[in-house]
């Protein structure tokens, strides 16, 4: 029995989980031989099931219900195009194989090179505001364009927002699973998981094939979305949530935490409050992210603007029309464009990673190169 096998074996015992199984291959050296030697204390503590399957594996051997559903379902993932990454191999995430007892066994539909990416990880609430989601788009968007890929976990509201935000940039983003990932969840977002993969994203999890979405699983995924990432972008997230769960986990394994900070009168925001005071980062721009990891992905460099057409959007046109040579407020600028915030904040996100902006004290002024660039193209 190989070792892909004897690890889906032994992952199929009920009660089994990824801490066990850590203890298990630390002690014994591989999962072969920890399926073969499974010390009796441990037994105990499984639960009766558990002891039948093994008891079952010890009599038949490969005959076994365990070994036989292993190789069955190597057989199912084969037929679905699902490639199936073990935790010690090289093929397996770096980052993630660096956390407390990591997915012993990944589940992936799509490029395994996407894994590999420099990761962060957008979350955020499901009934997210409009500003939110529009936030999530754009920092995704750009932080996507400055090379990172995009994680999340496909759930409405923010995580959708964040995965569109990539793919709106031509980047690649991750989806995390608490199902199978022949059980797209939520419905409501099959097209855009299909779209992930064409895009060249991927598509995980650590549940096997067919596991249906069930509550317990999720916290299991958050800790996959921040240990893929370098660091974890909180978006909405009110006090009681999974996104701060994520956010706790991600510096629990000493990532970076980044918060978008919103109105005090928002329920959303009150997580996200509580997150900064705990110690996270406050951001205003993706650059702010950019920066702080730096390295090979530091600040965008100003695009050159070879075409104004193709830079200058209504909604730009009106920023400068409004900003023109003075300091403006992001109020002033909503009421002197008659847009909404959330929209201006994109807008302003935008030109500010192009150079073309830049928020001070106050407010948001034109640069002289931005200044230069747009009005001449007026």
């Amino acid at each position: 029995m190989d070792a892909l096998t004897a690890t889906l074996a032994l992952l199929r015992l009920e009660g089994m989980g990824p801490g066990r199984y850590w203890q298990l291959l630390e002690h014994f050296g591989d999962a072969g031989t920890a399926l073969s030697s499974l010390p009796e204390p441990l037994l105990h503590k499984l639960p009766e099931r558990a002891r039948s399957q093994w008891r079952d594996f010890e009599r038949r051997g490969e005959g076994s219900e365990l070994v036989q559903w292993a190789q069955a379902e190597r057989a199912r993932c084969d037929d679905a195009c699902v490639q199936l990454l073990c935790g010690d191999r090289d093929d397996y995430p770096q980052l993630l194989a660096q956390i407390s007892r990591p997915p012993p066994i990944l589940y992936l539909r799509g490029r395994p090179d996407a894994l590999h990416l420099p990761q962060i990880a957008v979350v955020g609430a499901r009934r997210a505001s409009r500003a939110g989601l529009d936030n999530a788009r754009a920092f995704s968007a750009d932080l996507a364009g400055a090379g990172f890929a995009i994680t999340s976990g496909l759930a409405l509201g923010v995580d959708a927002a964040a995965h569109r935000g990539a793919l709106q940039a031509d980047g690649n983003t991750v989806a995390v699973l608490g199902s199978g990932v022949d059980r797209l969840y939520p419905r409501r977002n099959v097209a855009l998981a299909e779209e992930i993969l064409a895009s060249g994203g991927a598509v995980i999890s650590e549940m096997p094939l067919g596991a249906s979405a069930e509550a317990a699983n999720f916290p299991r995924r958050n800790r996959i979305i921040s240990g893929l990432s370098m660091g974890v972008l909180l978006v909405e997230a009110a006090v009681r949530s999974g996104s701060l769960i994520t956010a706790r986990l991600a510096l629990e394994q000493n990532r970076e935490v980044f918060v978008i900070p919103g109105s005090i009168h928002n329920p959303m925001s009150r997580g996200c409050h509580r997150v900064i005071k705990q110690g996270a980062a406050l951001v205003e721009t993706s650059a702010d992210i950019v920066e702080q990891l730096g390295g090979l992905l530091a600040r965008p460099q100003v695009q050159e603007i070879a075409s104004t057409e193709a830079v200058v959007e209504p909604i730009q046109r009106r920023l400068v029309d409004a900003l023109g040579g003075d300091l403006r407020s992001m109020e002033q600028l909503a009421r002197d464009t008659g847009d909404d915030t959330g929209e201006l904040m994109a807008a302003l996100l935008q030109m500010e990673l192009a150079g073309l902006v830049e928020q001070v004290a106050g407010g948001y002024q034109l640069t002289p190169g931005g200044a230069e660039s747009l009005l001449t193209g007026a």
